[in-house]
């Protein structure tokens, strides 16, 4: 389940493209399984980050400068490791008035990122991305870092006085669209514990924000496993987009006060995935269905990578959901 407005789909818009024999899909999937096995037996070029210090309102600071540290020096390991693709993408991450709460340069990486002011927000958005989330593709449009600033800049003009701050967070490891992980919650489930830990420490910084979860695709089972751990903290809207299920039956096993709400835009090749759960396996219910009880909101008519692009339906309506103005979203 590729990722955020995140994941890209590898063939392009697939809604439009016959779907490939099983057996040539499980034996991708089992390629790319062996390829993922013996790449992590290979030793990782990148050293483990320092720890830091828990995430409140006196250590803020510390903690951008923290992760700054760690990317430079990531990017200097990059260009001793002659890895060109690293370097630029980092480079990039460098760049002047960008804010990281953490970074880790291992395997595809991890960053998550503060675009606005996290302090004085009146609403914090927060993008989960899906699968094939990486450094190397974090600030395209797809994925966490590019779609938070395409929100960021749509509220900013929908909304000039509105106090938002939106985290991309790429901050559990994402699978691979080709891999078995990503059909089982096991990612997820670790995905889950570290939103619940980034929550808590965004209202331990700030007590006043009300709290936005964007989630696509896998992401979405990363949010609605986290769902029912989240009763203290101010989370108040749950958007699950191109979503393959939560492994859940309906919104009310969410166990969660949040407004949940579903889209999937009409070109998105996630409705020709079976919503199953069975040993481990799949996610269950479609959260578009009406049986699983969400509100549904118009995604429009993009590819299952498209949801965040700028001047989208589906980028619309998730503003408006993360500035809490429920009545000016547009329904399905």
């Amino acid at each position: 389940m590729p990722s955020g407005d995140p994941t890209g789909d590898p063939a392009g818009d697939v809604a439009h493209r016959p779907r490939p024999p099983r057996r040539a899909t499980v034996a991708a999937v089992a390629l790319a399984a062996l390829g993922t096995t013996t790449a992590a037996a290979r030793a990782e070029p990148y050293a483990a980050p320092a720890p830091l210090p828990e995430l409140t309102a006196a250590t803020l600071q510390a903690r951008y400068a923290a992760a700054g540290r760690e990317i430079t020096l990531a990017r200097a390991a990059a260009e001793r490791l002659h890895d060109g693709g690293r370097v630029r993408a980092l480079t990039a991450l460098l760049a002047p008035g960008r804010r990281f709460l953490s970074f880790d340069a291992r395997g595809a990486g991890r960053a998550v990122e503060v675009i606005g002011d996290l302090a004085s927000a009146g609403r914090v958005a927060v993008v989960v991305p899906g699968a094939d989330g990486a450094l190397a593709t974090f600030d395209s449009d797809k994925f966490a870092g590019g779609g938070g600033r395409a929100l960021y800049r749509r509220a900013a003009r929908a909304a000039p006085g509105a106090r938002l701050a939106v985290i991309a967070w790429l901050g559990y490891r994402s699978p691979s669209t080709l891999s078995t992980a990503v059909l089982t919650g096991s990612r997820a489930d670790e995905g889950a514990r570290a939103l619940g830990r980034l929550l808590s420490g965004v209202h331990r910084v700030n007590g006043r924000a009300r709290i936005a979860l964007l989630c696509h695709s896998y992401g979405s089972v990363v949010c609605g496993k986290a769902a029912p751990r989240l009763g203290p903290l101010p989370v108040d809207e749950i958007a699950l987009y191109g979503s393959p299920g939560t492994t859940t039956r309906d919104s009310a096993a969410l166990r969660t006060t949040a407004h949940v709400w579903a889209g999937r835009s009409r070109g998105d090749w996630m409705r020709y995935v079976p919503n199953v759960h069975l040993a481990g396996v799949g996610f269950g219910q479609d959260p578009t269905a009406p049986a699983f009880g969400a509100l549904r909101f118009d995604a429009g008519t993009g590819p299952h990578s498209a949801y965040l692009e700028p001047g989208s339906t589906a980028l619309r309506n998730l503003t408006l959901i993360a500035l809490g103005r429920d009545a000016d979203v547009t329904r399905a």
